[in-house]
């Protein structure tokens, strides 16, 4: 039993070291995340306007292939599921201090109306994925 202990708590201290070392990296090459948010103005994604809950995915190996890696969902949450497709593209990652929650970021509309995504950001990953604009933004 005490060898079972010991090597748990091996287990977990060569985890938590693994864990640490990675944070300054990507995350690993087949790693694909995604999580919900609730957007309370309405934000230009792609070429639609959304507000209330979506799904941002990110998948590390279409982004290793040159392939749209975001997906933007609309959310159900009486369902608990990811819905209509609102918007993919292939971010331009960067580094940044990494965030406690998703944090999606935007900048005022030239249209007169809500707001555009910029870049997002998943919880404990230093990665930044800045949504590339279309050549006629401001």
């Amino acid at each position: 039993m005490r060898r079972r202990i010991l090597f748990g708590l091996a287990l977990i201290a060569m985890v938590t070291t693994t864990s640490v070392a990675a944070g300054g990296r990507s995350p690993l090459p087949g790693i694909r995340q995604s999580a919900v948010t609730y957007l309370a103005e309405p934000t230009l994604i792609g070429s639609t306007f959304v507000a209330g809950p979506v799904v941002f995915t990110h998948d590390n190996v279409r982004m290793a292939r040159g392939e749209p890696c975001t997906t933007v969902y609309l959310f159900d949450p009486d369902k608990g599921r990811r819905t209509e497709e609102i918007a993919s593209f292939h971010c331009i990652p960067r580094r940044g201090p990494m965030v406690a929650t998703l944090t999606v970021t935007t900048r005022p509309s030239t249209l007169g109306f809500g707001c555009v995504l910029t870049s997002y950001q998943f919880a404990g990953d230093p990665e930044i994925h800045d949504v590339p604009q279309p050549a006629d933004a401001h």
